[in-house]
């Protein structure tokens, strides 16, 4: 070896370690695959990851709409949800319940709503309006509450999970004098839903509005999205209506199992 030659000793490349990149994409995945909230500690044993390392991760997820909070879980964010947008996965969807929903529209003449849940709420993925539509809080974020909405009802009326999850938030907020605010209550009420397969609201939600709605069944007995028709609460037939969204919601559900 030559004298003046410099010499580089290089360290045997040692295995990789995660990167934050890599523990955030953890925590997604293992996000994405919980049905329901999931806890801190939950996560650390799903992903291998120290507390308080997962928990840094998860406040820059859930400022950048990734993740968010759920009392003291943690569920998939909302940015998260759209970029895996439910609607895409079975190829035809809109195409298939659409005609279902405008069929709805043009016999009650009232708004049309299709849902499907998004952690502890309802989201709603498609909406025809009527012309005399009543304002809602939904308007503008297409999003609502489980607990005090016919559309909301019927997708935690068959999820015993769910329901759990939901209870262990503690009693429901009330955001009118008729919102069931009684855990006990509101087992009765999802008690009627899942008897009669339709679900009512009647200004429990809003003051003014009213709402009718029935679960979309996938083939092996899964709620996989819920139709409704809402309208001002005086001049809304309840009862009546609740028989054309329920056999809808099972038009749309036998339409969707010709995809697959």
């Amino acid at each position: 070896m030559p004298g003046n030659s410099i010499v580089q000793y290089r360290r045997a490349p040692e295995a990789a370690q995660p990167g934050s990149l890599e523990k955030g994409i953890d925590i997604l995945f293992s996000l994405s695959a919980a049905a329901q909230p999931i806890s801190l500690s939950q996560l650390c044993r799903n992903t291998g990851l120290p507390k308080s390392t997962a928990h840094r991760i998860l406040a820059v997820l859930c400022a950048r709409a990734l993740a968010k909070r759920a009392g003291t879980d943690y569920l998939a964010g909302d940015l998260l949800a759209r970029l895996g947008d439910s609607r895409g996965r079975i190829p035809g969807t809109r195409r298939a319940v659409l005609p279902y929903l405008l069929y709805l529209y043009e016999t009650t003449r009232q708004t049309v709503n299709l849902a499907v849940l998004s952690g502890l709420e309802a989201e709603y993925v498609e909406r025809v309006y009527g012309h005399n539509r009543v304002a809602s809080p939904s308007d503008g974020v297409d999003r609502a509450p489980l607990h005090c909405t016919a559309i909301g009802k019927t997708l935690l009326a068959y999820d015993s999970a769910l329901r759990h999850t939901l209870a262990d938030q503690g009693s429901p907020p009330r955001l009118t004098r008729r919102t069931i605010t009684s855990l006990t209550g509101l087992d009765r009420e999802l008690a009627r839903v899942r008897h009669y397969g339709v679900a009512y609201s009647q200004e429990e939600f809003a003051d003014g509005v009213a709402c009718v709605a029935a679960p979309v069944f996938d083939s092996s007995g899964k709620v996989v999205m819920s139709v409704s028709v809402a309208g001002p609460a005086a001049a809304l037939p309840l009862a009546r209506l609740g028989i054309s969204v329920r056999g809808a919601a099972q038009a749309i559900a036998a339409s969707l199992a010709r995809l697959r």
